[in-house]
């Protein structure tokens, strides 16, 4: 679902932005507004990150090989985080300069006064077509959560990219509407110059946001709380397992887990039990939580003596302390 969800909203966003950017190319070089020109750069900018989220999701599919044996799912990050840097420097920089530039040289709009102001709306509206599909789509799986913290806990990166980005469009072609009637009704190029400022503002802002999010999935990132708790469920509710001695997981891709753990079962009599045992803990595990793809789980007999050693183990096989660390910690 959210594959294909944030398909459909990334090729959305791609059609609004491409169209965008043509007119507010046009409308600039008819007018001269520079709060046009930053605007225009801002939906190059994000045209271009719906193009690299959409080869990040192709790059994604790949099949794993004996160099990337987990697959190469964690792309989708790396194309995120690229489309952070994007907007940081290509929008972001680029609309501060401009301002910067415009505040040195406030002219007015000398022709085509109210041009601008068409394209503007035109474009308010396009956008928001192309920002109401990213929330319809999102809303199939975020479920409960705020969208403060569905773009922060998202495992799949598209949507809250495209969520932000649009949000930020937005915002901006609000700001752009307000520095170019401004300066049409004052004749003060300051307006215009002010406006493509808090464009520039904006899109770092949002930048940032994306570019912290996306470096916690790259760095990896466990399973939900009631993730965890299903996949100990699933672990524990049967014979073959009679304790998790520890566990961990981690996220190889927006619908991969990795689930690792050293588990206490009992004496079996032979190896072939032991192993259809752990077979049948493994299909809870999947039935449970469907993305949990990759398994591997650790027999081991659980040790009261170890776990009291304070060795992490807690299991027979655990290396007990020697004599002198254990009188060092005791005295």
């Amino acid at each position: 679902m959210s594959a294909n969800g944030g398909t459909k909203a990334i090729v959305a966003a791609l059609l609004a932005n491409v169209g965008i950017a043509v007119t507010k190319f046009i409308a600039f070089l008819l007018s001269g507004s520079s709060s046009m020109l930053a605007e225009a750069v801002h939906s190059v900018a994000d045209s271009g990150n719906q193009g690299l989220l959409l080869l990040g999701g192709k790059r994604a599919k790949r099949a794993a090989t004996p160099e990337h044996p987990f697959g190469y799912g964690r792309e989708r990050y790396i194309y995120a985080f690229i489309v952070s840097i994007v907007l940081f420097s290509i929008g972001g920089l680029f609309a501060l300069y401009e301002a910067y530039h415009k505040w040195q040289d406030p002219h007015g709009i000398e022709s085509w006064h109210w041009l601008p102001v068409v394209v503007l709306v035109v474009a308010i509206v396009l956008e928001s077509f192309s920002f109401r599909t990213a929330i319809k789509e999102s809303n199939h799986i975020r479920g409960n959560q705020s969208w403060v913290r569905f773009v922060r806990r998202a495992k799949a990166p598209e949507l809250p990219v495209v969520l932000l980005e649009d949000f930020g469009a937005l915002v901006g072609l609000v700001f752009a509407l307000f520095g170019v009637t401004m300066t049409l009704i004052t004749g003060n190029g300051e307006w215009d110059a002010a406006g493509t400022a808090m464009i520039g503002i904006l899109l770092v802002v949002i930048a940032v946001v994306l570019a912290i999010e996306t470096k916690s999935l790259l760095l990896g990132e466990g399973a939900e709380a009631s993730e965890l708790a299903a996949i100990e469920r699933a672990v524990t509710d049967g014979p073959e397992v009679e304790r998790i001695i520890h566990m961990k997981t981690l996220y190889l891709g927006p619908e991969e887990l990795l689930v690792a753990a050293k588990i206490a079962v009992p004496e079996w009599e032979n190896a072939h039990d032991l192993a259809r045992g752990i077979n049948a803990v493994e299909a809870r595990i999947r039935a449970a939580v469907p993305i949990a793809r990759v398994i591997y789980l650790e027999p081991d007999v659980y040790s009261v003596a170890a776990a009291n050693a304070g060795t992490g183990a807690a299991a027979d096989t655990a290396v007990p302390p020697a004599d002198g660390a254990a009188g060092r910690a005791g005295g």
